[in-house]
């Protein structure tokens, strides 16, 4: 093929981003397309991928999709979960850690930004604590919601809801980050400007860390 005829490659603010998605496939195969066009739009934008380190259902297909695109890919899982979650060869690098709390603090300091597709309750789970931490003012890095088919409206109508009761802020709505394709998440992404003011400021937060005994630079907010 003549190289004229190529597009080029996109830049990209990011250099890594955390997919949060199912261990199942789903059953409307639209969200199995959308976890390898997602896949499609990292490495043609030169962005690494950290997940939840399964090899199955949609995180499989994301994993090997990035992989074998020729980008590094970082599974972050549970020694428990290995088992159930790992099948077959193992896609790319598999970091192993000792619990639930520390694979969300893992995944969440390796990366530039965080995107959600179709998932269940551990996707959910997820979801929104990086939400809450941008809240908080621990980070300011933006959060996607790939909205495959609708499958999200439900939650969006809900935190709609909470806007209109009082219980979360037109500026903090504007946290999350929704399109119906991967490709035009990522463009919103990209563009993305935080509105909202954090309850407490990332310094604030370091600090916190340093009086309980952490690291003196914030394992989250990076």
């Amino acid at each position: 093929m003549d190289n004229s005829l190529q597009q080029p490659t996109k830049q990209s603010r990011f250099k890594r981003i955390c997919v949060f998605c199912g261990s199942s496939p789903g059953k409307n195969p639209s969200y199995q397309i959308a976890a390898l066009q997602l896949g499609k739009q990292l490495v043609e934008r030169n962005i690494d991928l950290v997940y939840g380190g399964g090899s199955v259902g949609l995180m499989g297909l994301i994993s090997q999709s990035v992989y074998n695109g020729g980008r590094h890919v970082l599974g972050v899982i549970p020694r428990t979960l290995m088992p159930r979650e790992i099948t077959g060869e193992p896609v790319g690098e598999v970091k192993a850690v000792s619990g639930m709390h520390q694979r969300k603090a893992e995944m969440a300091k390796q990366a530039d930004a965080f995107i959600a597709l179709p998932g269940g309750y551990g996707t959910l789970e997820e979801l929104l604590e990086v939400i809450t931490w941008a809240q908080l003012g621990i980070h300011d890095k933006p959060v996607g919601l790939l909205n495959v088919d609708g499958y999200y409206n439900s939650l969006l109508s809900f935190i709609d809801k909470a806007v209109d009761e009082g219980f979360i802020t037109p500026s903090a709505r504007h946290i999350i980050v929704s399109a119906p394709t991967a490709h035009e998440l990522m463009s919103k992404l990209e563009d993305y400007i935080p509105k909202h003011n954090g309850v407490a400021s990332k310094l604030s937060w370091e600090i916190e860390q340093q009086q309980l005994g952490y690291s003196t630079k914030s394992e989250i907010a990076r």
